[in-house]
This record gives C-alpha cells, structure tokens and sequence, in this order.
C-alpha cells in the first residue's frame, strides 16, 4: 500500500513537470495568478533551486518531505511581501544563485541535516527568491493572485523534486544515489555559473 501510494506520488510529479515547463508562453501580458505561477518557471536559478528543495526533502525523508518545501514556499511568500511592499532586502542576485549552489553543494554529498536546521537554510534562501518575485511584480497585477500564482508554481516544482527523487530511487540504492548526487552537483557547478555570470 504505502509503495503504491509512493509510485503513484512520483508518477504524479513526473506528470506535472513538463506541463509547468511549458507553463511559460512568452506571449503577450498576462496578470494575476497567471503571471505569478508562470514566473518562477522562467528563470533557470529559481527552477534549479525549486526543484532542487524537492530531492533533498527526499534524501531527508519523513517530515522533511513536507515541512521543507512547506519552509520554502511559506518563507518565499514573506520573502515576496517585502518586494512588494518596497522593502529592501540586499544581495537578492547573490542569494539566488547560491542557494543554487548550496542546495546542489547538499544534494551532492548527500548530507543528512537536521529538520530545524534544513528548513532554516531552505527558509533563509526563499526569501531571496520570494523578494525577487515580488519586486517584478506588474504593476497591474493583483498582487494576491500573482502571489497565489508563484506558491502554486514553486509548490508543483517542489512536489517534481520529490518525484523524480523517488523516480530515481527505484533504479536501485546504489545506482540511485549516484544519479541524485550527480545531479546534485550539476546544479552547484550551474550555480557558480550563474555567479560568475556565465549562465
């Protein structure tokens, strides 16, 4: 039963992953709830990091595979206040990209963090992407729908993470764990890429 649930779980992400790639049109203006859920896939920092948070609440397992991503999208949302309120919140750029290599940095060497302490890190580096979503808000958006529109987003690229964890899990413990660590410093090296501007 409980495999049942987590195959149909990672079958589920899976599915949803490439519907939200191709959330992002490009054409024409959109508001609301459109424009928020469609931001967060246009970037490659906040679709690494997003995506990311997911497969290590996965390498954490148990509560971690909700509270941390639950951190993230709460923590983001305040994150996403302060942008739209016009408060300053310094260095965005340079925490947007090392949350990238950070959180590729731990998926990569498979660190097993305490919960209190991942969902700190994770929290810390939402912010800078939730601030980042709030000050390129349009101006004509509702600011409530555009804000909806970016949880949804980060939450289904979450729930991704997750699932292509899980997807990968099932090639074998050894054989597995390669792989997500592999990709784990994939995203760090692109997160240097993006600091030092190369990508």
């Amino acid at each position: 039963m409980h495999r049942t649930i987590r195959t149909a779980a990672a079958a589920a992400a899976l599915t949803l992953l490439p519907q939200l790639a191709f959330a992002h049109t490009g054409a024409g203006a959109v508001h609301g709830f459109s424009h928020g859920f469609a931001h967060p896939l246009g970037g490659l920092d906040h679709l690494l990091a997003m995506v990311t948070v997911g497969i290590f609440a996965w390498q954490l397992g148990g509560r971690a595979v909700w509270a941390v991503p639950a951190t993230f999208v709460g923590l983001m949302a305040v994150g996403g206040a302060l942008g739209v309120s016009g408060i300053d919140v310094p260095f965005v750029e340079l925490g947007i990209a090392l949350s990238v290599t950070v959180l590729g940095g731990v998926v990569a060497f498979g660190l097993k963090a305490p919960l209190a302490a991942a969902m700190a890190m994770v929290g810390f580096f939402a912010i800078f992407h939730g601030h980042a979503h709030g000050v390129e808000m349009p101006a004509d958006a509702s600011g409530l729908a555009y804000g909806l529109g970016f949880m949804v987003a980060t939450a289904g690229l979450h729930l991704a993470g997750i699932g292509l964890g899980m997807a990968i899990g099932r090639f074998g413990e050894l054989h597995g764990e390669k792989f997500v660590r592999g990709a784990g410093a994939a995203v760090a090296v692109a997160g240097v890429g993006i600091m030092a501007g190369l990508v």
